[in-house]
Formats: structure tokens, sequence, C-alpha cells
């Protein structure tokens, strides 16, 4: 009897296709491939049958060169441009579409290290090179290197996304089957490059609920930030309507507009609050001075730190809520030194 050999048996061209943008990826590359392959062969056949038809031989005289054909022409030059105008419109409309995130989508914060993948739910749960989500939801992370560049890569998926140091990358993805998916970094970050793999675990939603609130529990996300924000950084010291103007107040901040005093306007994003926090003079807001007060933070708070402000930052409602909020905690922040005494951010 012949044992089957399971190293064939799990033998694919193309990994599976997990999520909603893998199937429209697989159709457009078969497209390149299948009119790379036509003409590749087309032309093959072509050369090598008028390399025998009109080959050199004695007592036969060659042809008479001709003076172009217009047709002939025209067709080689309208057909080509026509595909690849389809390839680029295709491209470009399946590029914005994996640009563009569902305004609902869960938000996951992913922090690239030598050499492990670090990511941590809303909830505060937190994981190390393996990503549990739920099948059918729309999933967005936020990712960011703590060192060089990292690339994160699940080919059931059909994503890769360069991680870069210093600035936030974005990916999202809506996985449609439960099971387990290969995790790789895909840019050589050094000497243990090879072994900086997880996995993604796709569960139905009521299992991944489950293991969500599973274990003991932990801080959220946005509470560990409003600790942070209170105790350890002193930022409610200077952000806060209790603080006598030296610092905006920071309650619904998220999303708006923002006027420098350079005349720019920026929108406050997750990159414009970590700019501010770590290098406050990039973004200098309008009435508030030429230079900033406040201390800049590069160096004193690590990736997971400003993530867990952001977060807290983001929470905070545009009414009468952060206010009381700012109010009940005054006591607890520790007073800003006078020298290095936060303004903005």
């Amino acid at each position: 009897m012949r044992i089957p050999n399971p190293i064939l048996l799990d033998f694919r061209l193309v990994p599976e296709d997990a999520s909603t943008i893998a199937a429209r990826t697989d159709a457009l590359y078969a497209f390149l491939v299948a009119v790379a392959v036509f003409f590749s062969a087309l032309v093959f056949i072509l050369v090598t049958v008028f390399a025998v038809k009109y080959r050199r031989r004695p007592g036969v005289k060659a042809a008479p060169t001709g003076h172009g054909h217009l047709l002939l022409e025209v067709t080689w030059i309208v057909i080509p441009f026509i595909l690849v105008m389809i390839m680029f419109v295709w491209g470009a409309k399946l590029f914005i579409r994996i640009r563009q995130p569902p305004p609902d989508a869960m938000e996951i914060n992913v922090v690239a290290r030598q050499w492990m993948w670090k990511l941590q739910h809303p909830n505060g749960r937190r994981e190390i090179n393996e990503l549990h989500v739920p099948a059918g939801v729309p999933v967005r992370l936020r990712m960011v290197s703590e060192d060089v560049i990292h690339s994160f890569y699940v080919p059931a998926f059909r994503l890769k996304q360069d991680v870069l140091p210093g600035t936030y990358m974005s990916l999202w993805f809506e996985p449609t089957k439960p099971g387990e998916y290969h995790l790789f970094c895909a840019e050589y970050c050094g000497m243990e490059h090879a072994g900086m793999k997880g996995r993604v675990v796709v569960m139905e939603p009521e299992e991944y609920q489950k293991w969500l609130t599973a274990g003991p529990p932990v801080q959220s996300m946005a509470d560990a930030g409003r600790e942070l924000f209170v105790t350890r950084a002193g930022c409610q010291s200077c952000h806060s309507p209790t603080s006598g103007g030296r610092g905006p107040d920071l309650a619904g901040v998220y999303g708006r507009r923002r006027e420098l005093n350079d005349g720019r306007s920026v929108l406050a994003d997750e990159s414009y609050l970590r700019e501010s926090i770590l290098r406050p003079d990039s973004h200098l807001l309008a009435g508030y001075g030429d230079r900033s007060l406040m201390p800049p933070y590069l160096g004193q708070l690590s990736e997971d730190d400003v993530i867990q402000l952001i977060a807290y930052i983001k929470s905070l409602p545009r009414n009468g809520a952060a206010r009381a909020d700012a109010a009940s905690v005054r006591d607890q922040a520790p007073p800003a030194p006078a020298a290095t005494r936060p303004a903005e951010s």
C-alpha cells in the first residue's frame, strides 16, 4: 500500500484566499499572467514561423522590403494601449479599495520590533506573533516600527504593508473563513528576519468575543492612556480646562482641523497626535507662541505608551463630559516643572 506524501497533499500553487480582497487580487493577477503568456507565445510563434519561412536559402531571392502597413501598425499600437489601460484602471480601483477602510472597522494596534509582532486590542488584550480576529468583520491595523523597516504580510489575505519607524501605517482586511493563516515579515530586518513570523487566527464572532474576554481582567487602552496622561506624563497640568490656558483642552480634538501659527490647517489624526506628543515643535498651534513650552517626549515614551495616550485622547468626547472627567482627576496630576511646563500638542 502506497502512503501519500503529506507535503505533496499540502502543496498549493497559490495560498488559500481568505479575505474579501483576495479573489479580486487573484483575478487581476490572472489577467496579467494571461496577457503576458499570450503575447509571449504570439511573439515566439511569429519569430519561429518567419525565421523558417524567410530563411536565407540557395537559389531563392530575398523578398522585397515593404514600406509599412498602416492598419497593422495601428492595430499593434491600439490593442496594447487598450490592454494596458484596462490593467491600470483595474489596478487603481483595487488599490483605492485596499486603502479605504470602512468607517466601522475594528481597530487593532501593531508594534513591530526585531524580531516580533506586538498586537493590542482596544480592550487591552495583548498578543505576541498572533492575531485573533472575527470572521466577517472589517479589521483596521494601525502599525508602527520601533527600530527598522518591517513588512506585515499575510499571503492568504493577499495583503502586504511596510511598517516604518516614526510614522503610522494603515492596513485593513475582512477575513471570510475561520482558520489559521501564516503571518510573515516580508522585509529583511536583521539576523533573525526569517524567524519573525506568526499566525492570524480567524474565529467565528461568538468565539472571538469569548476569547477576547477570557482570562484575568485587563486594562483597556483608553484607561491605560488616561492613567499615563494624568500621572506619569503629567499632561493634565496643562491640557485641561483648569490649567489656566497653558495648553489647549484636548476634549474632542481628534478628527478636527487644527489651525497652526504658520497659517496651515492640519487634521488631528493619529499621526498628528503622535508627532505632537513626541515633537511638540512640529505642530505649533495658533495662539500659543512661536515656540512650544512642552518638552519633547521622544525617547521618553515607548510606542505602546504613545498608542495608549492616543487611545485616551480619542475617547474624550466633545461635550462637557470630558471637562467633568478632567476636573475629577486634576488633583492627581503632578505639577509641571516651571522650565519645561507642557504647552500644547
